[in-house]
């Protein structure tokens, strides 16, 4: 493949937040896609022309794309002349020392497209992933058979926003790393062909540790802004109006603290960096234990609130527990804080109404409508700072941790 033609056709490996809106564009600049997912519900629900995640305007993309018949789904790699990995890399968790990156979903994707590859084409890891994983990929394909030498292999991490990610997957400036020059050369010339932002190259390892970097950042100024949301209390200063007086410093930009830090990106992406040189990264690492006890933080001050509650009214309050998502106005439970201290509360035995108005049901909760828990509830917890929760004055105690109630 020396230059990629609107014919082209695209094979996706994995068909959630990334690779699905993925498939949708390149649908809509004439590519012939491929989406392949291992749950053959998705592929059902997409070959149907719906959607099971949920993204602003997606629907509408994707039943496009499939009524166009540029876009299909099935269960197993076919050729194509790109190929595109967008599985989940989670970690493992640590029994002892740090987490660990765990690449299984990559090399399990990597051998599914082995035996359909052809020699020049394009191979894309998109997955954000540990510095190294795009060699492996190569050594992956390289102990099945396939023509490694004559393939295009690089890696481009996204960076794109969940709820305008159709807009930035176009417009965001993106970084691809190839494993030679010229793989580079061929992925850069394959992403100008739909976006409109710059798209810079680079080694892969450079690549890698970009996408990786550009996290980390993030999550050491969340832990900052979390960890001064839970010592202002002590010396009775409200944080929310403590950054806003300190953003206005030129040269000074805190983010706001939340219920802890989720998603799969920013509270995954820092182990990778820690896990390759844990004795070099012990900021990164202060920083994600301080936003990983910041849930642990949030159950506590409930915990308080509920106590004064029961003392005053002799008996302990219905608790609605408001947002599960780990982000506002998205449908995305991945790594959520939120989720995490709605259940640590309902196993305590609290009386809890978790609403989540992103979602029409959790396998574990039985969620209520906003309306309900307005009603029903003595005491309201933001978790996540949807916008359903912006337009109401509480009536009853609260406890904000996510801003909903602060005036912007």
């Amino acid at each position: 493949m020396n230059s990629p033609a609107n014919s082209d056709r695209v094979c996706i490996l994995g068909l959630g937040y990334i690779g699905l809106p993925t498939a949708a564009i390149l649908a809509q600049h004439d590519y012939s896609v491929l989406g392949v997912d291992v749950n053959p519900k998705v592929v059902d629900t997409i070959n149907q022309g719906a959607i099971h995640i949920i993204e602003p305007d997606l629907d509408q993309a994707v039943a496009a794309a499939v009524q166009s018949q540029r876009l299909r789904a099935s269960t197993k790699p076919e050729p194509a002349d790109v190929f595109i990995i967008c599985v989940p890399t989670p970690f493992f968790p640590a029994t002892e020392g740090l987490p660990q990156p765990n690449l299984d979903y990559v090399i399990a994707a990597t051998q599914a497209i082995a035996p359909v590859l052809q020699p020049g084409n394009l191979v894309l890891l998109e997955s954000t992933s540990p510095v190294g994983a795009t060699e492996q990929v190569a050594a992956t394909l390289a102990a099945a058979g396939a023509p490694l030498a004559s393939l295009h292999l690089a890696y481009c991490p996204e960076r794109v926003l969940p709820g305008n990610t159709l807009h930035e997957m176009i417009h965001n400036d993106r970084v691809v790393g190839g494993l030679t020059p010229s793989a580079a050369a061929v992925a850069q010339a394959f992403y100008q062909s739909f976006c409109k932002g710059q798209i810079l190259t680079t080694d892969a390892r450079t690549a890698e540790l970009c996408k990786l970097t550009e996290n980390a950042f993030r999550d050491v100024n969340l832990a900052f802004a979390n960890e001064l949301s839970m010592l202002c209390p002590d010396l009775g200063v409200n944080v929310r109006e403590l950054i806003r007086l300190a953003n206005h410093h030129p040269r000074v930009n805190i983010l706001q603290p939340g219920s802890g830090v989720g998603g799969h990106c920013i509270a995954v992406d820092p182990w990778f960096i820690a896990a390759a040189v844990p004795d070099r990264s012990p900021l990164l690492q202060t920083a994600r234990r301080v936003n990983d006890h910041k849930p642990q933080w949030v159950v506590e001050q409930v915990i308080a609130a509920a106590d004064q509650f029961a003392s005053t009214h002799q008996r302990q309050p219905t608790i609605a527990c408001l947002g599960l998502a780990f982000k506002p106005n998205v449908d995305d439970l991945r790594g959520s804080p939120a989720l995490e201290i709605t259940q640590r509360l309902q196993a305590l035995g609290y009386a809890i109404l978790p609403v989540e108005p992103n979602l029409n049901a959790h396998s574990s909760l039985d969620l209520v409508p906003f309306s309900l828990a307005l009603d029903k509830a003595d005491l309201l917890v933001f978790l996540v700072g949807h916008r359903e929760f912006r337009e109401i004055t509480p009536k009853q105690p609260y406890l904000d941790f996510c801003g909903v109630t602060y005036p912007t």
